[in-house]
């Protein structure tokens, strides 16, 4: 610890958990009268494995902390932004804005255990301490993460380790399941999305172009009162509620997992976008626990979701545990929509598969280095490639293993699901990496029947196997042809599927 009194002392971090070790180190290092200032990082993220604990928690738990140690603190919250060498220098200017104070190496000794943080303030003359990792220590104190993930994993020790401030605001505000829930989710990233593959602008911009088309399928199955929409993107969907003079009186929720969409629905909040005064939205992922209470929902919404919990988590068991989630949550009489992407009927029929090879280039092998190349990079050479060879390509890279046997250099014998999962994804260019992650064809419409049924819900008659024809009129059957193993033409499967099941009123 370096015997310097300065009247700042700089504490950067995300600060989700703070430590008794902390306590007693910042009172020898700040006791003296200087003042803390704590630049709480990744502020505008919460619910994600790296930051699990909202911000304004974190806030509350040092001014507890502050108040219990006898320190004097300011709080200041930093906004990620995309990695840069600057980052110190975009926090000292955040912290001068906040409060006013243009912190100096002059007046401020920079607390920190982080080594390459650690530089970044040592690059512009900042004194560090290097806090937990101080090489004077003789035992190396636990950082306050290595705490958060003891109690991730049940083990209640942690208790003994973190200070009495985070306790109690972690307990009061019920966050202890949160953390664990979120930390060992097995579907959600990092950084509180399905994947780091995806662009979610490209995702923003379909959602708005699909939302009037998805509400005017549904509308008219739709039932007032609590209206929840699940994956809701950018809320697209709920604004188009929002407009409906029916549902003037309802709760409209949107609960969405991927950290981008969930702002962009705050955002438009926070713009006026929505009439109702009762919209709100939460960035959850329902496989984590249940959110509303049981019989509690009266209308639940799923447009192009459930493909997702099929793809990244356990398959069948996966979307039959969401499924039952659903069921738990909705009133007797209740509704739930599901528009979604399905597979054919008889998945596993073999198929003649003909591809034109004129539509672009046809290298001799496919490449397996896609995932260490820039997404511009990926798109570029994918898009590059004719409708033959593409489908080469996404055999390496879909997650989903099939096999396929070459009949000549434009056909290829392979299962109708493989087949259709392919053809409705080979456009995907803009999220290529992303997109081979997931499975379309995983179930069929029938697939879809049996297990709702086996949940508790009634089939409503408006159930069906959707064959999206502009797609096999605009991108599909101008490149591609199916037929039977005799060679005769074979029609396009159904591509989407419409289920809106019931909660039985006595179930």
């Amino acid at each position: 610890m370096i015997a310097l009194m300065a009247p700042f002392v700089l504490f950067p971090g995300r600060h989700h958990l703070l430590t008794r070790f902390q306590a007693d180190y910042l009172r020898r290092l700040a006791g003296g009268g200087s003042t803390i200032v704590w630049a709480v990082t990744s502020a505008n993220h919460e619910n994600t494995k790296r930051n699990p604990v909202p911000y304004h928690r974190r806030e509350a738990a040092i001014e507890r902390f502050s108040v219990l140690t006898g320190l004097r603190s300011l709080v200041v919250p930093i906004f990620d932004t995309a990695p840069t060498d600057a980052f110190a220098e975009v926090t000292l200017k955040t912290i001068t804005v906040a409060t006013g104070l243009d912190l100096t190496p002059a007046d401020t000794l920079v607390a920190c255990s982080t080594p390459q943080v650690a530089k970044l303030y040592e690059r512009l003359g900042f004194p560090i301490d290097w806090a937990e990792a101080d090489p004077a220590e003789p035992a190396a104190p636990e950082r306050p993460w290595d705490v958060l993930l003891r109690l991730s994993r049940g083990d209640d020790t942690w208790r003994d380790l973190a200070h009495p401030a985070t306790i109690d605001v972690l307990e009061r505000y019920r966050l202890i399941d949160t953390v664990r829930t979120v930390i060992n989710d097995p579907i959600i990233g990092d950084e509180g999305g399905l994947t780091a593959t995806r662009d979610y602008r490209t995702y923003v911009e379909a959602f708005t172009v699909a939302a009037q088309r998805e509400w005017a399928a549904v509308r008219q199955y739709v039932q007032p009162g609590r209206i929840v929409d699940i994956g809701c993107g950018a809320g697209s969907v709920l604004e188009l509620a929002d407009r409906e003079p029916g549902l003037h009186e309802s709760d409209l929720i949107g609960v969405e997992i991927a950290r981008h969409l969930y702002q962009e629905c705050l955002h438009k909040k926070d713009q006026g976008v929505f009439r109702n005064a009762n919209v709100y939205f939460y960035q959850r992922n329902v496989l984590g626990g249940a959110i509303f209470a049981d019989r509690s929902v009266d209308t639940t919404l799923t447009f192009a979701l459930t493909h997702e919990i099929w793809s990244y988590g356990d398959r069948r068991e996966s979307v039959l545990q969401f499924a039952r989630r659903i069921h738990a949550h909705t009133v007797p009489g209740g509704v739930w929509i599901n528009s979604d992407v399905c597979g054919p009927g008889d998945p596993q029929r073999p198929v003649l598969l003909r591809l034109t090879r004129d539509d672009g280039a046809n290298p001799s092998v496919a490449r397996t280095d896609l995932a260490d190349l820039p997404p511009s990079e990926v798109k570029t050479y994918v898009e590059s490639l004719s409708t033959r060879a593409r489908l080469d390509q996404f055999a390496v890279d879909f997650a989903f293993p099939f096999t396929y046997e070459p009949v000549d250099d434009r056909t290829v014998r392979i299962d109708q699901a493989s087949a259709m999962d392919y053809l409705n994804r080979k456009d995907y260019v803009d999220n290529w990496l992303s997109e081979t992650k997931e499975q379309f064809c995983g179930l069929s419409f029938a697939d879809w029947t049996a297990l709702l049924t086996e949940i508790g819900f009634d089939i409503d008659p408006a159930s069906a196997p959707i064959r999206n024809d502009w797609v096999i009129d605009n991108r599909i059957a101008p490149v591609a042809s199916l037929s039977d193993l005799d060679g005769k033409p074979l029609p396009w499967p159904a591509t989407h599927l419409l289920a809106v099941a019931r909660r039985q009123r006595n179930g």
